[in-house]
């Protein structure tokens, strides 16, 4: 016999009158004088059981002793409630079970919290995972993160993809982020690395004919947690061989459109806005800005060139810029909410932020008197100023402003409620090509070095490193970059230059990439794709404020695992079957 013959959630009106066998967990016991209540909790939901001791004495007296999460089977007639009980807020809130034998099939301890308990310490959640994972808010994002993952299977296979494998156990490549590296007792003193991404064996799938690939990948890096990253991460991983950009962008706006309808039950606008990474920076200060609010930047320079206000005019002379927004609602603002607006620039590196309110055909500002009024009317013509709106200015190097002023965008946006509801999406292309490193006087790639350079600059852009633009591409969802790819180098002497222009010598690109630079001079196709974070997709979808609550076994805070104990220390015979020695960490 069958633990259960029916799931208590999912009892309607229709099924009075039938017998049911019942297994779940003990959510909440009511004793009301002989009657004992009980909310039955299983997969599908919650349903109430009533033990009436003139029907069933026994079962009756079990019940009186049941306790919250205790794990029972119970067997009785599904009953329509009176009108007056019904329960409007649950599913199954027109029956109740009429309990005639009950089983108690495992106790439970005292608990360290209680499931409907709000504001519990997240290590605490952590540590007794396997409870937390029982509150229904748990159970919702593990349902959005499998249907997430579901959907994007089936579109994937329906448009001809495979969902292929790549190693764990990888070689290291220590040019990007700090990877975890794994000792082996077959090759003492040699190590894997544990894969940042499947970048390179993805391309080898292009380039081995398999034109069309995904994985749901696991990553990992050795690096700082936060609630928004963490060490060990889950990708959707495609890779395509004869791909134009356009085409990918497609492919991609219809799978999100098909996720958000089948999760969420909203219709997304298609096809999704696209802006060059210099637009990006320009109008937002950001390379993955958030287009649910105005406030765009503008560039002001012009309007201040010649002004004899020496905080503008020296920065102008030097090379400088003056860039700034209007945002409405800041009328109120008081001296000290300028002051720490000043002091919230100095921590993204500007020198401050001047201001300027229009209200009532004026401008009030402790600066205005120091401008003429032709360059205040340019700098409200500039950023589209309007009656009631204020006006925030930086002054400084155009990188800085850039650095300050998104930040301080977004950070106004949230505290004047600027910010609406919905989702925006955002193709973002044409990404700068290399960063120069100025303490390492050294060019580094701003994405990978696999990524190729925008057909423009094929032939200048080591010729001219700062200019080149690469055919890298983000979608932006938000304020949240949820994705990132570009068109990968097919062509090995293309690859080489870029690996020259970097510092990799051509004895170190044999050392760490020659199986890649192998297969690219066999015959391979153009090719691309893009990578997800599918746990930061996740929380979005299920509107949680940390990866951590649409992981179901998440390190916590530190990279800590709180429920195991992990990381751990292992016997000296496990070092030594590696040929290792634990060594004091440097301060």
């Amino acid at each position: 016999m069958s633990y259960r013959t029916r799931l208590g959630g999912e009892l309607r009106a229709a099924d009075a009158g039938s017998r049911v066998t019942l297994a779940g967990w003990v959510a909440r016991r009511r004793d009301h004088g002989g009657l004992v209540f009980v909310d039955l909790r299983d997969s599908a939901g919650l349903v109430q059981l009533v033990f009436d001791p003139a029907d069933q004495p026994e079962a009756h007296a079990t019940a009186h002793e049941l306790r919250n999460e205790f794990v029972v089977q119970v067997e009785g007639v599904v009953a329509p409630r009176s009108p007056e009980t019904i329960n409007p807020k649950l599913p199954t809130g027109q029956v109740e079970v009429r309990a005639d034998r009950l089983t108690v099939l495992a106790r439970a301890g005292v608990l360290p919290f209680q499931l409907d308990e709000e504001g519990v310490d997240e290590s605490l959640r952590l540590h007794h995972r396997y409870l937390d994972l029982r509150r229904g808010r748990m159970r919702h994002n593990i349902w959005t993160r499998f249907k997430l993952t579901q959907t994007i299977r089936r579109h994937m296979e329906d448009n001809d993809f495979w969902e292929l494998e790549t190693p764990i156990l990888y070689k290291s490549t220590p040019e990007g982020a700090r990877e975890f590296v794994v000792p082996t007792s077959s090759h003492p003193g040699k190590f894997y690395a544990l894969p940042q991404s499947p970048q390179t064996f993805k391309q080898l799938y292009a380039i081995s004919g398999f034109e069309r690939y995904y994985q749901i990948a696991k990553c990992f890096r050795d690096e700082a947690t936060r609630a928004d990253r963490t060490q060990e991460f889950t990708q959707l991983d495609i890779e395509m061989a004869f791909l134009e950009a356009d085409e990918l962008f497609s492919l991609l706006e219809e799978l999100w459109a098909k996720v958000w309808r089948e999760v969420l039950g909203i219709e997304l606008r298609t096809p999704f806005r696209r802006m060059s990474w210099d637009e990006a920076t320009l109008r937002y200060g950001s390379d993955k800005p958030d287009l649910r609010f105005g406030c765009e930047i503008a560039d002001v320079t012009d309007a201040l060139r010649g002004t004899e206000f020496k905080a503008f005019g020296g920065v102008i002379e030097s090379g400088g810029v003056v860039r700034g927004f209007a945002a409405p609602g800041a009328l109120e603002f008081s001296r000290k909410d300028f002051d720490d607006l000043v002091e919230f620039a100095k921590t993204w590196g500007g020198k401050g932020v001047a201001w300027l309110q229009v209200a009532g055909g004026e401008i009030r500002s402790p600066i205005a008197k120091f401008l003429s009024q032709a360059e205040l009317d340019g700098i409200v013509a500039a950023v589209d100023a309007t009656d009631g709106d204020t006006i925030f200015l930086v002054a400084d190097a155009e990188e800085a402003a850039v650095r300050v002023l998104g930040p301080l965008r977004l950070h106004l946006g949230e505290r004047l409620g600027l910010v609406g509801d919905g989702w925006e999406f955002l193709w973002v292309t044409g990404f700068p090509m290399f960063e120069w490193l100025p303490d390492e006087n050294r060019w580094k790639a701003a994405h990978n070095p696999f990524s190729a350079p925008a057909p423009e600059f094929l032939e200048t852009f080591d010729a001219d490193p700062p200019a080149a633009r690469s055919c890298q591409y983000d979608l932006v969802l938000n304020g949240n970059e949820i994705g990132g790819g570009s068109i990968r180098n097919h062509r090995p002497e293309v690859q080489r230059r870029i690996f020259e222009l970097l510092g990799i010598s051509q004895e170190r690109a044999e050392q760490n990439f020659s199986f890649l630079l192998r297969a690219l001079s066999m015959g391979a196709p153009p090719h691309g794709g893009i990578a997800f974070g599918l746990d930061r997709l996740a929380m979005l979808l299920a509107d949680a404020d940390s990866l951590r609550e649409v992981v179901a076994f998440p390190k916590g805070q530190g990279g800590a695992d709180p429920l195991t104990g992990a990381p751990s220390e292992v016997s000296a015979a496990q070092l030594t079957e590696v040929g290792l020695r634990v060594v004091a960490p440097p301060t």
